[in-house]
């Protein structure tokens, strides 16, 4: 970056930032209020080391400022909103405490100076013809109404539960604070100590780096540089501050607002770097995280191509959330995709969503269903059974992705054969699947999955998942009797394989507890699944065990394959 990019690099505190009638506008499209009591209670904790240590400061990262062309007092902040933002919340409780002085009736000329003084530096100036007070700092289109309307002029909102999510964190946060202050006893009992605290505490040992920019393209470079130099900021935000800037006038500003509201909506703040990310992924190969700010700014320089990207974006958000939600009304009119889709909830797979994107898009219905369900055994053979590196479906995937947007892949089949490294042969995977151990405790719907398919395939109809319980044959708590038949490191290591696990009624279950193998046999023959009924053992040993999974593994071969095969 060059030196003549940035018009000021400097260090700064609070005070110097807000005094001497300088105003700071969050961009209306920036971002709401969204600090929350970990934020507020690491800022105090700051403010109360410095407070109790005189010869100490604290860093509070960088702040990155663009000047306005008009007036070299106001400034458009680029990042920075949230910290401004509750600092200046911070001294508002600090005039609050003020007030409750003065209505006290504790030197009231001296506190009311003090306020007027204060309020003046780092707050806000009078208004003479309305006599309300206007902020220094204006927040976003969402927050600065009461923003300027309550908190500026200390007024209690009269139903919180009706305001914004944002604009209820902002009077919080106030509330906060006001409760911390009343813990400095020794400070709020006194108009100076207040004025002390506010000036030489908060005003000038909480540090900044501040970074003045031109102009718009250079305020993205600022940010972007210190993202990648580990800085925390929102690529969600850098992406909508940039596509924002391409717009040329106020309509289509409002348009793209309008449009980005419902995609953000739709997709959520903390899931938009992977849906972007997957989108991405169905023109490009290796798509980082770290690099998807620039990539967008590379093939996205105009406000049609800006325009462009957000219809797109609209369009596969519907997507990206129903892939996460089997109920979603997506699959109101495709049924028979609820159940793969569950799968891959349960799988956790997540690389394989761009070739889902452009299938969705490119395949008729049928085929889309076709390929729900080769994903599913692809990964439950994959990752389920065989446990192999996950990091190798992406570039798979992704690479699938990009030929089915070319029309090279047009068929569930083609996508087969593309994947065909990654789908694990039957010898392998039987043997896998034959030393399978599923723990009940932190993977019980895998556990209930597999039993409910292995039923199925037995019975030859479906059967509801919830409807039966998890029976451990080797018992969880095994009682004497079954230590005389398995030693210590067998019931450690064999009472979560798959061949010790069974439907079950949850009555029969519950009766059954740790009793005798011979004893649970006969309940075995009493329920109505097949797959329980057909445990036939004489006895339950290591070596009967290791058959009845080995029998299962020949059956999920089956169960478990592909179409194409």
């Amino acid at each position: 970056m060059s030196s003549s990019q940035l018009l000021d690099t400097r260090t700064t505190n609070f005070g110097d930032l807000i005094r001497n009638g300088k105003i700071y506008r969050v961009p209306a499209f920036q971002r709401d209020y969204s600090w929350t009591i970990e934020n507020w209670e690491d800022l105090w904790q700051d403010i109360e080391s410095i407070y109790q240590d005189c010869d100490r400061s604290h860093y509070m990262g960088a702040i990155v400022l663009q000047n306005s062309l008009d007036s070299d007092k106001e400034f458009t902040i680029i990042d920075g909103q949230q910290r401004l933002a509750t600092l200046s919340i911070l001294a508002i409780a600090i005039l609050d405490k003020l007030q409750t002085l003065i209505n006290q009736g504790q030197a009231v000329e001296e506190n009311q100076e003090r306020q007027d003084i204060l309020r003046r530096t780092y707050l806000s100036d009078k208004d003479p013809r309305s006599l309300r007070y206007s902020s220094k700092l204006l927040l976003n289109a969402n927050n600065n109404d009461f923003y300027q309307s309550n908190l500026i002029n200390l007024r209690q909102p009269k139903n919180q539960r009706r305001l914004t999510k944002s604009n209820q964190l902002l009077w919080q946060a106030f509330d906060y604070f006001s409760k911390c202050l009343d813990g400095l006893t020794h400070v709020i009992e006194s108009g100076e100590e207040l004025t002390t605290f506010l000036t030489d505490v908060v005003a000038q040992r909480l540090l900044f780096i501040q970074i003045n920019v031109q102009d718009e393209l250079n305020a993205y470079t600022v940010f972007e540089t210190l993202n990648a130099r580990g800085i925390e900021l929102s690529a969600t935000d850098l992406l909508k501050n940039y596509l924002f800037s391409l717009f040329q006038g106020p309509d289509d500003l409002r348009e793209a607002q309008r449009q980005w509201g419902r995609l953000v909506n739709t997709v959520t703040m903390r899931k938009f770097p992977d849906f972007l990310r997957y989108y991405l992924s169905l023109f490009q190969t290796r798509v980082r995280k770290d690099r998807l700010f620039k990539m967008i700014r590379q093939s996205v320089t105009d406000n049609q191509q800006a325009f462009d990207l957000l219809n797109d974006l609209e369009n596969y958000s519907d997507v990206f959330v129903a892939l996460g939600d089997s109920h979603d009304e997506l699959w109101r009119d495709q049924p028979d995709c609820q159940p793969y889709i569950r799968e891959l909830q349960l799988f956790g797979v997540k690389q394989a969503y761009p070739t889902l994107f452009a299938a969705y898009v490119k395949f008729s219905s049928s085929d889309f269903l076709r390929l729900l369900r080769l994903i599913g055994i692809l990964s439950f053979r994959y990752l389920v059974v065989s446990q192999l590196n996950p990091n190798e479906l992406e570039k798979i995937y992704n690479d699938v992705a990009i030929a089915i947007m070319n029309e090279q892949i047009t068929t569930p089949r083609d996508v087969f054969n593309a994947c065909r490294s990654i789908y694990v042969p039957d010898d392998k995977f039987q043997q896998d699947f034959s030393f399978l151990t599923i723990s009940t405790k932190g993977r019980k719907k895998r556990a209930q999955y597999i039993l409910a398919k292995l039923e199925e395939h037995e019975c030859g109809h479906p059967i509801e998942r919830n409807s039966f319980s998890i029976e451990h044959i080797l018992p969880e708590s095994a009682s004497e009797s079954w230590r005389r038949t398995f030693t210590d490191t067998q019931l450690d290591e064999m009472t979560d394989r798959l061949g010790n696990l069974t439907l079950l009624e949850p009555n029969f279950n519950r009766e059954l507890g740790n009793q005798p193998y011979a004893v649970k046999q006969q309940t075995y023959q009493k329920s109505r699944y097949r797959l329980t009924q057909s445990i036939s053992a004489q006895e339950w040993t290591a070596d009967s065990l290791v058959d009845r999974q080995n029998h299962l593994a020949r059956q999920a071969v089956q169960i478990w394959q592909a179409d194409f095969v």
